[in-house]
C-alpha cells in the first residue's frame, strides 16, 4: 500500500483559524492511484472520507474528526490542448488552457498567470487556500468568480473510483456555490483543474472598491494586470484577508457569512425593517446590488455593524477581527465551540433586527447535526453553503 495513513494527527495547524482537535485517521494523496486506496480504506475501516484542501474555509470541532482527512496533493501546473484555433494550448476562443493540480496553492496560480500576462484570475489574488478547493465554493472576490474561467475539473468518483472530466459549464456554478457543494457533495475528489485564460486580455476591473483603489473609471482603459494584483492584494491586507502571521487577525477562516441575496420581494421587505429600525445615518444608502434572475444581494458586513457588532467584538478568545466584520478571528487559544457560539450572536442578532438570516461560508466539520442545525440549516432568502 503506497497511501501512508497515520492516526491521531492534529488538524488545528493545518488550519488558518487554528482551532480544532485531531483527525481519527490522515494521509495525502499525490496522485489518483493513491486517492483511490484512500477509499478503500476509509471503506473498510467503516468511516467517512473527508478531503482538507488548504484549511482555509474551514472550522474543526474541538473533539476533532472522526475520518480518513486526506489532503490532495496533485501537484503540476501546464499548458495543455492540441491543435486548435490559435495555436497549441489555446481554446477555439484564443484563450489558453492551463491545468493545474489540485494541490497547488491557488495564490501561486494567479501569480503564474498575471506574470504571463493571462488575463481571468487576477482580482482573485491573495486568497489562501488550494486550486482544488476553487471549483467547489466558486471563490470569488473583487467582481470576479472562478466560474468564468474553468473549463473543465477532472476529479476521481468515489463510488466507481474512475476519473471524470466535468465541463466548466456543467458544474452548476452560482454565488460560492457549485453542484459540487449539493448535488454532488462527497462524490467527487478533485485532482485537477483547468482554466481558460486570455492572453493578453484587459483586467476585469468591475468592482467600485477596486475602481477607486485604481483610480479606473468604469469603462475605461484597464490597469495591467500586475497593478491590478498588486491593488487587490493591498485591499485584501487592508483588511487582514491575506495569511500574515503577524497580523492580530490573521487567524480567521476568511469571510465567515455570505451576502444574502434575495428575491425582490423578500429584499424590499428586508429595507423597509431596516429602515424602521433607525440604524441609517441621514443621506445613508442601504447597501445592495443586483444578483441576476431579479434578486438582490445585501452587504453582509453592513447588516452585522448595524446589528450591533462592532469590529473587534470578542468571545472568549474569539473575536470579530478589528478591520473586516465578515471575518471570525482566532485571538490565542480559541475553541471551535467559542467561534461557533459568537457565529450565532451575530447571526441570531441581524435575524432579530432585520429578519434576513445570514448562511456561513465555511465548512464545518467534525461536529454532530444538532450542533450545528442553527447554523447550517436553511437560511430565508440567502444563498446555502456547506
Amino acid at each position: 500500500m503506497s497511501l501512508e495513513v497515520r492516526e491521531s494527527v492534529p488538524l488545528a495547524s493545518l488550519t488558518t483559524l487554528g482551532v480544532g482537535g485531531p483527525a481519527r485517521f490522515y494521509a495525502e494523496a499525490a496522485g489518483e492511484a493513491a486517492v483511490v486506496e484512500a477509499f478503500r480504506f476509509a471503506e473498510a475501516r467503516g468511516v467517512p472520507l473527508f478531503v482538507l484542501g488548504g484549511g482555509s474555509n474551514l472550522v474543526v470541532s474541538d473533539r476533532g474528526v472522526d475520518a480518513l482527512v486526506l489532503r490532495v496533493r496533485v501537484r503540476g501546473v501546464e499548458v495543455v490542448g492540441g491543435e486548435v484555433v490559435g495555436g497549441e494550448g489555446l481554446d477555439p476562443a484564443g484563450r489558453v488552457l492551463v491545468r493545474a493540480g489540485a494541490g497547488e496553492g491557488w495564490d501561486d496560480l494567479v501569480a503564474r498567470a498575471v506574470a504571463e500576462g493571462w488575463a481571468g484570475v487576477e482580482c482573485l489574488s491573495g486568497i489562501p487556500g488550494d486550486v482544488g478547493a476553487t471549483p467547489i465554493q466558486n471563490v470569488g472576490a473583487y467582481g470576479q468568480e472562478v466560474a468564468e474561467t474553468i473549463a473543465e475539473v477532472r476529479a476521481v468518483d468515489r463510488a466507481t473510483g474512475a476519473v471524470a472530466v466535468i465541463a466548466g459549464a456543467d458544474c452548476g456554478f452560482g454565488y460560492r456555490d457549485s453542484l459540487f457543494k449539493r448535488a454532488w457533495r462527497g462524490r467527487y475528489v478533485i485532482t485537477a483543474v483547468t482554466f481558460a485564460l486570455r492572453p493578453g486580455g484587459a483586467a476585469a476591473v468591475r468592482y467600485p472598491e477596486l475602481q477607486r483603489a485604481l483610480a479606473a473609471a468604469p469603462g475605461g482603459a484597464a490597469p495591467p494586470l500586475g497593478e491590478v494584483r498588486g491593488a487587490v492584494i493591498a485591499l485584501r491586507r487592508g483588511k487582514s484577508m491575506v495569511l500574515d502571521p503577524g497580523d492580530e487577525n490573521g487567524r480567521s477562516a476568511g469571510s465567515f457569512f455570505m451576502n444574502p441575496t434575495l428575491a425582490a420581494g423578500d429584499a424590499a421587505g428586508a429595507v423597509a425593517r431596516i429602515e424602521a429600525a433607525g440604524v441609517l445615518a441621514p443621506g445613508e444608502a442601504i447597501p445592495k446590488y443586483p444578483a441576476g434572475g431579479g434578486r438582490v444581494k445585501l452587504s453582509a458586513a453592513w447588516l452585522i455593524e448595524r446589528a450591533g457588532f462592532a469590529k473587534g467584538t470578542r468571545h472568549g478568545a474569539a473575536g470579530i477581527s478589528t478591520r473586516h466584520t465578515l471575518a471570525l478571528v482566532n485571538r490565542g487559544g480559541a475553541t471551535a465551540a467559542e467561534l461557533l457560539d459568537l457565529a450565532r450572536r451575530v447571526r441570531r442578532g441581524v435575524l432579530d433586527r432585520f429578519g434576513v438570516a445570514l448562511s456561513v461560508e465555511p465548512d464545518l466539520v467534525g461536529f454532530a447535526p444538532g450542533e450545528i442545525a442553527d447554523l447550517v440549516g436553511d437560511a430565508h432568502g440567502a444563498d446555502q453553503g456547506g
